[in-house]
């Protein structure tokens, strides 16, 4: 039964204060009172009932308990609602942390950290009014029914009033009732989680003797379904152990009834047990290979870097055997009692990688990531809480878990600009959380990579972190011969997807029974359309970009806010039926493969493509066993796959990569030719890279032809410096977003404006980005370039927020969305 709030009377007042987490974006975290009665169950990490703003409930998280009495009144806790903490005190360190870095609230961050169910559904309760009286002859029909019943049972809920009324719209009823004070609103928290049960059958333990056992069915008087029921238990128990209620009715063709009668009769009995929704192997350990001469070097290397240093950087090239080192670092881990958090870009990552480490930590291993759900994620998030789960394999979201010793993170592909959170906030790097993260343990830190981002590699030539080099493929394998091809050269109407090169290395390939991956980054069948006519494009009417043509939909779809049109015939500005396309997307590669090898098995990886929770491990499982010849993808394939029979590569498209208007261009463009080349000849000869460029003489081209990554960092460092980028600034975008441009952009100008009172060198903008609108908002960003050697950066976004606040303060700009991303990808 849910009553109003609770008013402390005088004998009861609180003797301490609890500043708790709200998950909503609030400038600050707020004291509630702590009665008495609750005060030996309210401890930091708990969740706690309390109201805030007008009658809204919330389960907030217990940050600290304080004895020092506010200098303003406060509102009392309701309830706990945990007996033990979900939280421990280093994840409340990181959370303040992550606030501060990242320029948002802690409410966001515990929005973001905590699975769903965790967050209690607030459920809208109408109490009723007992000033009000009896008298409701001023109500009209439908105000009169929900009173009489308020008068009755003294609160409902909003499903029984729609029940009542036998209509789904009860809210503009509940207005009118509250505006004549017949009724006041309350909030109900409802706790979402549910521990998953099962039953299982049993025999009755006077019948497991088996001269009993043969005696009861020897003697057999009941139904004869009732006795192939009992045969099928029988059977189940010998050949599985236990059984389970469903498998029995399965096995047998019986009813629950004919169970029923079997229980009746004190034959079985039915026994309903906890347990785990995420199935777990046995919990083995079975290291069973040695590391090469290499490997092994490197290893010692890592380990004396941790005698001294907190990170340390491993440098090796693809196909060097990274995976395998890092096992060894866990099983050391794991031996000692810790626990160990193995992250990766992407949930597409984790679908092989987890295969290999089960082979050698059996259930020791968990993987959490955004495919599970909100039960499955709780059930997870407790096993490492309490220390069950000692290995955790998963993608940035795993940092949020509440581990207990932890000993290690092992950061792969740490130059993936997946590991950047764009929205919402927290807008965090997963890579320099970690860092943070694990110096709450005192944990040790490994970032791998083949082609470290700049900023981690700065940092290692300066000694902040330690290096590593692992410069020679396992096995002794030489890395790929990458070959450009100028496609200017080609002779070809329209863009070159397939140059004659490219199929000619491609049916060698397969005569050969090997494998091939074709790389474009750009998924569709047409990027986008023209009109031969005038040159018209058809562009969203959300967003300032072009659509892009999907064959398997047969429609214009919006990449950015996934609106969908029809496909054009006629051209709506001159009546035109002239269309040309224009670039390629992995769509059109695929249905050009299927005309030119209809022989072969085409497989295509991409958003587009991979959808459910199994899909994109299927896609592999098939890759892996040789039962795809082609597989087109995106960046998909490019990141962390291993497989056996590659021995060809085609990047089909560098110029577009090289293309994007950001100072990170050069870096991505040699992380993706660098990695998917990798993907190559990776276990038995070296294998061909096919590059396909119409400016072939880019400096990037020749970098990646000699995978030379000396070279690529050393000219792409001076340019940073020069243009006071990072890893030699620490940046911080300023995005304005509203439905006015003229209103945003006058936004943005006083902002500037009021930024460089302060920041004056450091500011650059406002500007329109490359896509200026999206979802109907005008988009207008504000750089700021802080360097990196003053070591200010805590007042520098202090100033900042300050002059956001001042200028939403204004009525004109209310409506002004403002966000801050520190370090934007």
């Amino acid at each position: 039964m849910t009553a109003e709030p609770h008013i402390l009377a005088f004998d009861e007042a609180p003797a301490c204060w609890a500043e708790i987490i709200l998950p909503l974006a609030l400038p600050k975290v707020y004291s509630f009172a702590i009665p008495r009665h609750l005060q030996a169950k309210a401890l930091p990490g708990c969740r706690a009932e309390v109201v805030f703003g007008k009658n809204k409930k919330y389960a907030g998280i217990i940050k600290q308990i304080t004895r020092s009495k506010p200098s303003f009144a406060t509102k009392p806790i309701l309830s706990v609602l945990d007996d033990d903490p979900l939280l421990y005190p280093q994840q409340l360190s990181l959370w303040q942390w992550m606030a501060g870095y990242y320029m948002c609230s802690e409410g966001e961050v515990m929005a973001a950290a905590l699975p769903s169910n965790f967050k209690l559904s607030s459920e809208t309760v109408l109490i009723y009014n007992d000033a009000c009286g009896d008298d409701f002859s001023t109500l009209d029909d439908e105000e009169f029914i929900v009173a009489e019943a308020l008068l009755i049972k003294k609160q409902l809920n909003t499903s029984e009033v729609q029940q009542l009324l036998d209509v789904n719209h009860v809210y503009p009823v509940i207005k009118r009732l509250i505006d004549k004070n017949v009724c006041f609103i309350w909030e109900a928290l409802n706790e979402r989680y549910k521990v998953k049960t099962e039953k299982y059958i049993k025999l009755n333990p006077a019948f497991e003797n088996d001269e009993q056992l043969s005696k009861l069915l020897n003697d057999w008087k009941g139904a004869p379904r009732q006795m192939e029921m009992l045969l099928a238990f029988i059977h189940l128990q010998k050949t599985e152990g236990e059984v389970t209620q469903a498998g029995l009715l399965k096995k047998s063709g019986a009813t629950a009834a004919q169970l029923k009668s079997l229980v009746d009769k004190q034959v079985l009995s039915v026994e309903k047990r906890s347990i785990d929704r995420i199935k777990q192997l046995p919990r083995q350990m079975n290291i069973d290979f040695e590391l090469s001469q290499n490997q092994q070097t490197a290893l010692d290397e890592i380990q004396t870097v941790f005698a001294g240093k907190e990170v340390c950087l491993l440098h090796g090239v693809t196909g060097s055997g990274k995976t395998q080192i890092y096992i060894k670092l866990i099983e050391s881990v794991f031996s000692q009692g810790r626990q160990v958090l193995y992250l990766l870009p992407e949930i597409a990552l984790t679908a092989q990688i987890i295969r290999r480490l089960q082979k050698h930590f059996g259930g020791n291993i968990a993987i959490y990531h955004s495919k599970f759900n909100n039960q499955e994620r709780i059930e997870l998030w407790n096993k490492v809480r309490t220390g069950e789960v000692k290995i955790i394999l998963g993608a940035r979201s795993a940092l949020f878990l509440p581990f207990k010793q932890l000993g290690l993170i092992i950061v792969d592909e740490e130059q993936d600009a997946s590991y950047k959170q764009q929205d919402p906030a927290p807008r965090y790097h997963a890579r320099d959380t970690a860092i943070y993260y694990a110096s709450l343990f005192k944990a040790k830190v490994l970032l791998g990579s083949a082609t470290p981002s700049l900023e981690s590699y700065s940092n290692a030539l300066r000694q902040k972190y330690g290096l590593v080099n692992l410069s020679e493929r396992f096995g002794g394998i030489l890395l790929p011969e990458v070959t450009v091809i100028n496609t200017r050269q080609v002779a070809q109407k329209g863009k070159v997807i397939i140059s004659p090169q490219l199929r000619e290395a491609i049916e060698k390939a397969v005569e050969k029974k090997e494998q091939v991956i074709l790389f474009q980054n750009r998924r569709g069948f047409d990027p986008y359309l023209i009109c031969g006519q005038c040159g018209f494009i058809p562009k969203c009417s959300h967003c300032d970009v072009s659509l892009t043509f999907h064959k398997y939909s047969n429609k214009l779809h919006c990449h950015y806010c996934s609106s969908t049109y029809p496909k054009l015939i006629t051209c709506p500005a001159c009546g035109s039926h002239n269309w040309l396309e224009k670039n390629f997307g992995t769509e059109k590669i695929e249905e050009i493969l299927q005309e030119k090898f209809p022989a072969l098995r085409i497989g295509r990886m991409d958003v587009d493509s991979i959808k459910g929770k199994t899909a994109h491990d299927t896609l592999i499982h098939l890759f892996e066993q040789q039962k795809i010849d082609i597989l087109v993808g995106t960046q998909m394939v490019v990141k962390g796959l291993d497989f056996d029979h590659v021995s060809l590569v085609g990047i089909l498209d560098a110029d577009g990569l090289l293309s994007f208007a950001d100072f990170r261009v050069n870096e991505r463009a040699f992380q993706l030719m660098e990695q998917v080349s990798g993907r190559a000849g990776r276990k038995k000869e070296q294998g061909k890279v096919l590059l396909q460029a119409m400016n072939v003489q880019h400096p990037v081209l020749q970098w990646v032809k000699q995978h030379d990554y000396a070279k690529f960092y050393a000219a792409e460092i001076i340019a940073r410096k020069e243009f006071g980028y990072p890893p030699f600034s620490r940046m911080i975008k300023l995005i304005l977003k509203h439905k006015q441009g003229e209103v945003v952009q006058d936004a943005a100008e006083k902002l500037a404006f009021l930024l460089r009172q302060d920041l004056q060198p450091f500011v650059v903008g406002p500007a329109s980005p490359v896509v200026a609108r999206l979802r109907n908002l005008f988009i207008k960003d504000i750089l700021i370039k802080l360097p990196k050697e003053t070591g200010s950066a805590g007042s520098f976004k202090k100033a900042i927020s300050n002059h956001i606040a001042l200028l939403l303060s204004e009525k004109k700009y209310r409506t002004v969305q403002v966000i801050a991303d520190v370090d934007p990808a």
